[in-house]
């Protein structure tokens, strides 16, 4: 069902399927190459065109389409990019997109379609009657499994984005870890509304879910609350997939009832405080289920399941075939999993390698195969991952490792925060002369750090975690996936210390 339309209309999973063969077709005439740009949100628009592109052995690029011209116009470049998949609402909406000479417009694909019906199903009857020769002329051999399936490039919340090359194998691989979990019995709906260019929509929220064969609702957007909560109330949505971000304006805008046939809220891309998990738990009467994943695992590593299952404040335990083992933050030499470190991973579902980058790839693959992730963290005795920071949200001041997650919680805890509100600082670092680095706040509240810095003393954080300064700005910035953009955050800092030099 996609709510993206102008009414909300409903696809099966063979028509689906139909339109992305119809739509290979004519690519094919148009010899329109390798690698396709796409720019164009969930629902059945973004999914018959990036199924066509994969199905043919093309690579769709899904390009974020707010995070600025030049970025994206660097990104069309190093891929080569001629054309790009789009409709005609997205080209009026964003009119400062680099948009290349070579559009094809989807919606008035599918419009056309919609004219001759006949031509359609018959394509279908194809697939139905002949499908070797359908396969033998129009979709990617089998044995292309280690090829490019997909380019996702990364969001840069703490650098600039990198291209994530994905297999076919790596996606595959991780939609069957996700089929056998409990989770997805009995065909639960899933309310679908991340964006195709992030790992968890395009993955978990388009291939993985139509795959699968579950009963999905597309809405174009996370961020149109009330277009989402009437998708819930009017399908009976059970499992909202999303980030605490995106997360917090349902509970914001929920009027009476509206939430009420969510079971599972599956929650990811960033931490969840323990009393925001309580909240979902106890206002929607539902299961708040965190998982972790990354971009380059396809993107899921561990989930927590329903009731013995999960263990809160965890990520849950491994998926099935991923292996897992931990590295000393300063050494490089492995440690013992349950003391923790530097979380490494190694299956089906990690990723090929960067995207033309082999020095990255290197960097971050060991010979046996082992992806260093940059996150910190550790296994507990019954298998539950537990996430403690990545590596560049720690500072090393006095020879001592202080984790900003840490500060926050605590300087949440100090201001009462309620915890389905958008959190108004975030704890970062700027350069310091003697000591290397020294802990600020950047926040949007104008904050008595006095009073702050006396209450987290009261608390018992030592000296070296309490923040030295307050950076008062209008907003703290947000990528698209829901993350604080650190780079952005960067460049307060810098910008305000130039101004006070």
């Amino acid at each position: 069902m996609d709510y993206g339309l102008p009414s909300p209309k409903g696809f099966s999973r063979g028509m689906v399927l139909s339109l992305s063969l119809k739509l290979i077709q004519v690519l094919n005439q148009r010899k329109v190459g390798k690698y396709v740009g796409v720019v164009l949100p969930p629902g059945i628009a973004g999914f018959v065109a990036n199924f066509a592109l994969v199905l043919s052995g093309r690579i769709p690029v899904n390009l974020n389409f707010t995070q600025g011209a030049d970025l994206n116009q660097h990104i069309l470049a190093v891929t080569n990019i001629k054309t790009i998949l789009t409709a005609s609402k997205v080209v009026d909406k964003f009119p400062d997109f680099p948009w290349p000479e070579d559009l094809f417009w989807v919606d008035h694909f599918l419009a056309s379609c919609s004219r001759q019906p006949l031509s359609v199903l018959a394509t279908f009857a194809r697939v139905l009657l002949r499908p070797q020769q359908i396969r033998m002329e129009l979709l990617a051999p089998p044995e292309r499994e280690r090829e490019a399936a997909v380019i996702l490039f990364t969001s840069g919340s703490s650098g600039k984005p990198k291209g994530v090359r994905l297999s076919h194998r790596n996606i595959l691989y991780n939609c069957e870890q996700l089929s056998g979990l409990d989770l997805f019995q009995n065909e639960p709906k899933v309310l679908v509304n991340l964006p195709l260019f992030h790992s968890f929509g395009f993955t978990i929220g388009m291939i993985f879910s139509t795959v699968r064969g579950l009963p999905i609702v597309c809405v174009s957007s996370p961020l149109n609350h009330r277009l989402n909560l009437k998708a819930i109330a009017k399908e009976q949505i059970e499992i909202l997939l999303g980030t605490p971000t995106f997360l917090r304006g349902y509970l914001q805008q929920a009027r009476k009832g509206e939430l009420n046939s969510i079971r599972y809220v599956v929650a990811g891309a960033e931490k969840s405080s323990a009393k925001f998990r309580t909240r979902w738990e106890s206002t929607v009467k539902c299961e708040y289920l965190e998982g972790y994943g990354l971009t380059e695992t396809s993107p899921a590593v561990s989930f927590n399941l329903p009731g013995a299952g999960k263990k809160d404040g965890s990520v849950g335990r491994l998926l099935r075939g991923i292996e897992c083992k931990t590295l000393d933050v300063e050494s490089g030499k492995e440690t013992n999993s349950f003391v923790g470190g530097i979380l490494c991973f190694r299956g089906g579902n990690v990723f090929e390698g960067y995207w033309n980058d082999e020095d990255r790839t290197n960097a971050v693959f060991d010979m046996d195969g082992w992806f260093k992730t940059g996150d910190l963290g550790r296994l507990d005795e019954d298998g539950f991952l537990w996430i403690e920071g990545r590596i560049s949200r720690f500072s090393k001041i006095g020879g001592e490792m202080i984790s900003h997650q840490m500060i926050e919680e605590a300087i949440t805890h100090v201001l009462e925060i309620c915890p389905g509100q958008d959190l108004p600082f975030v704890v970062a670092a700027r350069e310091h002369e003697q000591k290397g680095e020294e802990i600020i706040l950047v926040s949007t509240l104008s904050l008595d750090l006095n009073q702050i810095q006396k209450a987290l003393r009261a608390n018992g954080l030592p000296n070296l975690w309490i923040p030295r300064d307050c950076i008062l700005v209008k907003t703290i910035p947000i990528l698209p996936t829901g993350k604080v953009s650190w780079g952005g955050v960067r460049n307060m800092i810098q910008n305000y210390m130039n101004e006070e030099y």
